[in-house]
């Protein structure tokens, strides 16, 4: 390496440096040329590659040259501080802050993670599933008989497969089988995730939903420990003491099936225009699983028994935030996420 490359790399730092005006680019010009990667870095590391002569030679030259590079650095750095005007760089305390924007959560996520967490405290397994999902597992395997009304396009949304028949899920039921193919008794678990309907909105209905889906199942689990486990659920979720009302109904997966409802988070039982005077709220279906569906998942017929329920989360988050429209968790309008 002739010694006048030496020399010329430090006169292009020393004319580099002498045109800068602020600290950032001093910085990275001192980076450039004694950087990790640096010019005159590399000829150094290079030393061990040449003659001894050579290195003797160039050796202390790239070493002092080093040196100086370091010691104008500091002194240019020093008389680039001096030219800064601190009275306008100075804070001032007493002015107001710049507001931070930070981002809110959805009511609906906010509701999903109180009933995790609730549930969660209680020793139950949170479980996911497909969205879409096939016609065995959504239907049949649920006991729908093949000309139920929700197979029909009005509530269901099919999705063209070269396979076999698949559609959006239209409730988080299938995770029930697909969960008890992997897993044996006693078990308890909870669902909560997204469902489709195809039916037209309005206040009360929407096409993409959440439901919260339950399954226990043991060798003698009954009805009474729904209620028991409802009852602990819903006075967890609102904050105070709830009631929990069953009535007959029917569901393919369920046998007996019943519509339960809650008593009155507003009057408590009492009565008010909220509850439409009644001193109950419906919430949604349950019932002790249908064998057909243990069949299904591959359990022998009577061994077990267990149960199930499913209600939608926005219907929860319109009872503990005063909702008046199912539409609202789906508008994506900012003013009213702003609001939780």
């Amino acid at each position: 390496m002739p010694e006048k490359e030496i020399k010329d790399i430090g006169n292009s730092f020393f004319e580099e440096i002498s045109k800068l005006s602020d600290e950032r680019a001093l910085y990275a010009v001192k980076v450039k040329y004694v950087g990790r990667n640096g010019i005159l870095t590399k000829i150094l590391k290079n030393l061990k590659n040449i003659s001894s002569e050579q290195r003797k030679l160039i050796g202390p030259l790239a070493n002092n040259l080093r040196q100086e590079i370091e010691n104008a650095f500091e002194k240019r750095k020093k008389e680039l501080s001096e030219q800064i005007d601190w009275e306008k760089e100075k804070l001032d305390v007493t002015l107001p802050g710049k507001k931070v924007e930070i981002g809110r959560l959805h009511p609906i996520t906010s509701v999903y993670r109180e009933i995790e967490k609730i549930f969660s405290s209680m020793g139950f397994e949170i479980v996911e599933g497909p969205e879409l999902e096939t016609d065995w597992y959504n239907f049949t395997s649920l006991n729908f008989p093949f000309d139920h009304p929700a197979r029909d396009m009005q509530d269901t949304f099919w999705v063209k497969s070269p396979k076999e028949k698949m559609v959006l899920r239209t409730h988080t039921s299938p995770v029930q089988v697909r969960y008890m193919e992997k897993r044996k008794p006693p078990f308890r678990i909870i669902v909560p995730g997204r469902v489709y309907r195809n039916e037209a909105t309005d206040a009360a209905h929407e096409h993409t939903l959440h439901q919260f889906e339950a399954l226990v199942v043991g060798n003698d689990i009954n009805v009474g420990n729904f209620k028991h486990i409802a009852k602990q659920f819903f006075s967890a979720f609102f904050g105070k003491n709830i009631d929990i009302r069953l009535r007959p109904s029917f569901f393919p997966f369920t046998e007996p099936s019943f519509e339960f409802d809650i008593s009155c988070t507003v009057c408590g039982g009492k009565k008010c225009p909220s509850c439409k005077n009644a001193g109950w709220l419906e919430i949604g279906g349950a019932g002790m699983v249908n064998q057909n569906v243990f069949v299904s998942a591959g359990y022998p017929r009577n061994k077990y028994q267990g149960f199930a329920w499913g209600f939608g989360i926005e219907r929860l988050a319109m009872m503990k935030y005063k909702i008046d429209d199912i539409r609202w968790f789906e508008s994506g309008d900012l003013r009213f996420i702003k609001q939780f």
